[in-house]
């Protein structure tokens, strides 16, 4: 089947076509400033050499019909007949308390996601968007909404409750949701096949390590905790992001700077976290250039990001009562040796046991651990788009 994956920012889209028998892309692309000027689609198909597309693109349903018609183009196209794509696959990134698996969009559906805007603002209305225009441009297509929340839906009362008056999770809905679900969801079911093991017998600490960085504890397939909360701000300190403080310090610095609510939101999602400990970039592979020469705080802030993610990894396997297996995941994960080695070479009390030679490989599923390692260490490159094409498969197919 062949499957339309759409990802809608607010002035980006992201795209993939996507065979569900050979999992393999037949074409992808990018369209950025969307709305804006410069805008610009950029599409190859598999084997191809880069189109570049510009044109003036004021919203998501001229953006979608660009690639539409990039897809069937005669020179550069993969589709002869938009026929051949028999269903689409959106990112919706909140889904709320609503959904706890991927749906087939209806009215019903898209007003659902409509109530999540006040839960992600910045996010949801331009997926609404996306799914919108290929309603009016693909009249009859199936369409599936996968959410970036429902995997942790499984998580337990005692691990998404926050320690506030209970009124207000009732009102308000306050209360941790986490995030990056569909990589998390992904790299537990390969992290299975790459051990030959049930993924219902396995005990797993997956940790999608990039500019966006999480933690999930998964228990036999299912999420019982992880990093990320109420937003994504929460957990561990990120490209941009703070990560966990003492609330306390929100009013602090919102009393010295004079910041409002706003622009202190501002300040904790996009000058803080790696980039703000460093001074030098966001970019974790600028800080391990920076850190390599000398620069104080570029390896301050890779030592604090390790520490992080060592103290989720101990809580999370306290939570499991061990683990079986530690996935590194996403850009940082998939490709710092050293990264990996500075987080995974010191725990031992697990079982961890790191290959040094193994350590070195790069970008490609692969267990790191010795051969006698108790709890294996798996590298393993997510793959959000097939997650979502293979939800979208079973949804269609019921």
């Amino acid at each position: 089947m062949n499957i339309l994956v759409i990802n809608c920012g607010s002035s980006s889209l992201k795209y993939q076509l996507l065979d569900t028998e050979t999992k393999q892309p037949s074409a992808k692309g990018l369209v950025e400033r969307i709305g804006m000027p410069g805008s610009v689609l950029t599409h190859r198909k598999a084997g191809g050499e880069k189109e570049i597309i510009t044109a003036e693109i004021t919203n998501h349903t001229i953006a979608i019909k660009l690639v539409l018609d990039a897809l069937v183009n005669p020179e550069y196209g993969v589709v002869k007949d938009l026929k051949e794509i028999e269903a689409v696959g959106h990112r919706v990134v909140h889904g709320g308390e609503k959904f706890a698996q991927s749906v087939l969009i209806d009215d019903e559906v898209i007003k659902a996601i409509e109530e999540c805007v006040e839960l992600a603002p910045l996010h949801n209305p331009p997926n609404i968007a996306g799914i919108e225009a290929c309603k009016d441009l693909m009249p009859g297509v199936p369409q599936v909404a996968v959410f970036d929340t429902a995997f942790h839906q499984t998580m337990p009362p005692e691990a998404f409750i926050y320690g506030l008056p209970y009124e207000l999770y009732e009102q308000y809905k306050i209360r941790k949701y986490g995030f990056h679900g569909t990589s998390h969801k992904y790299v537990s079911q390969r992290a299975a096949a790459l051990l030959g093991r049930p993924l219902e017998d396995l005990k797993l600490i997956s940790c999608h390590l990039g500019n966006g960085s999480s933690i999930t504890a998964i228990d036999g397939g299912k999420s019982v905790e992880t990093s990320m909360g109420f937003t994504p701000l929460e957990g561990l300190m990120m490209g941009t992001r703070s990560g966990d403080l003492d609330p306390a310090i929100v009013s602090y610095i919102m009393q010295k700077e004079d910041l409002t609510s706003k622009r202190v939101n501002d300040f904790l999602n996009k000058k803080c976290g790696v980039l703000g400990v460093s001074g030098v970039s966001s970019d974790f592979r600028d800080i391990e250039g920076a850190a390599e020469e000398g620069n104080y705080r570029a390896q301050l802030a890779l030592n604090v990001f390790a520490h992080d993610v060592k103290k989720y990894i101990g809580s999370y396997a306290a939570v499991l009562n061990g683990a079986d297996a530690i996935i590194f995941t996403a850009g940082l994960g998939e490709n710092s040796a050293t990264m990996r080695e500075s987080i995974a070479g010191n725990l031992s009390y697990l079982g961890v046991e790191i290959d040094p030679e193994k350590n070195k490989i790069r970008g490609q599923e692969i267990d790191i651990s010795t051969e006698d390692a108790r709890c294996r260490v798996l590298v393993i490159p997510t793959n959000e788009e097939l997650m979502i094409a293979m939800d979208t498969y079973e949804v269609v197919k019921g």
